[in-house]
């Protein structure tokens, strides 16, 4: 497997609103949008011509952590599959999902069935979670979630291209087990990594098809990428073709006319666009946007002008 995007361009795509509703970025107008608003949000996603669009993957949230994350949090997977059927060429990935949380059988079964659906569509988004006591309310050892995540991928990687599985690691073992339906893409889905510290990114250049940046502001991301790239060619992949993401500052395209805070990318298009392609510049080949907005029309309006005023200058 190697990279999906066709080059020559910046990518887009966005993780949606209100499936998942951490207080960190989550806009006051989503407590009260449901189904009926996230579908509109996914078929204008697919209209602008966006690459994928995103759903996270928590359980629970532990009261501690309440504050800052929220507790609204869809199940990662069904709710996959239920904008599957609401659009129609936009790819759909997990950004991401646990593996460590379910057996990886459950999730190849999960991705594979995913996939078969949405006629060719699916991404895996992988990563290692970030709340202990989730793990712990799962009986999943956190301190050990790393290694549980490696075997996790490699069983994942199997299952997903072979339909009879035998596998015998530390975490997990499988013993001559069929499963069906095939995924449509051959050899498998693609499978994109989250994490921006070391271990992430040595599993990123070891396991992966793409990067998903998880904490990686301007003025690291550079040292990062370059990091990755040593390990790329640490594991002979360094001239494979590798989807690299980034994911910039709140948007707002336009004079938004209200406090879109500090720290938005806001203004023309032009201005916009200029900003964006540093990440380019820089070897990213996709973004994850996500813009400001009080309502669910603006930003309706938002992804529209995007589309039409500042993609078109991201090549």
């Amino acid at each position: 497997m190697a990279a999906i995007l066709p080059p020559g361009t910046l990518h887009v795509g966005m993780q949606l609103p209100i499936q998942s509703q951490s207080r960190l970025y989550a806009e006051a107008w989503e407590d009260g949008a449901g189904p009926d608003e996230l579908a509109a949000l996914a078929r204008a996603c697919d209209r602008a011509g966006f690459a994928y669009i995103a759903v996270c993957d928590h359980t629970a949230i532990p009261r501690s952590h309440a504050g800052a994350m929220g507790t609204e949090w869809w199940d990662t997977m069904t709710t996959l599959g239920w904008l599957a059927g609401v659009t129609e060429r936009i790819r759909l990935i997990s950004h991401v999902s646990v593996l460590a949380y379910r057996h990886p059988m459950m999730s190849a079964k999960a991705f594979a069935t995913l996939d078969r659906i949405s006629k060719g569509r699916a991404i895996v988004g992988a990563g290692a979670g970030h709340v202990e006591a989730e793990f712990e309310m799962l009986g999943v050892d956190f301190k050990t979630r790393g290694r549980a995540l490696n075997e996790a991928l490699e069983l994942l990687d199997l299952a997903l291209r072979e339909e009879y599985v035998t596998f015998a690691g530390q975490h997990w073992r499988v013993d001559d087990m069929g499963a069906r339906p095939r995924p449509v893409q051959t050899p498998r889905p693609p499978i994109w990594i989250g994490g921006s510290a070391g271990a992430a990114l040595k599993r990123v250049a070891r396991y992966g098809d793409g990067w998903l940046p998880q904490g990686s502001p301007r003025e690291t991301y550079p040292a990062q990428l370059a990091e990755l790239r040593r390990y790329r060619e640490e594991f002979g992949r360094a001239d494979e073709r590798l989807d690299i993401g980034a994911i910039p500052e709140m948007i707002y395209v336009g004079e938004a006319g209200w406090d879109v805070g500090a720290h938005t990318l806001t203004g023309s298009a032009d201005k916009i666009a200029e900003s964006l392609r540093w990440y380019g510049e820089q070897g990213a080949n996709q973004i994850q946007v996500r813009f400001r907005s009080r309502d669910l029309a603006e930003l309706l309006d938002q992804i529209a002008r995007f589309a039409a005023e500042v993609a078109p200058h991201l090549s």
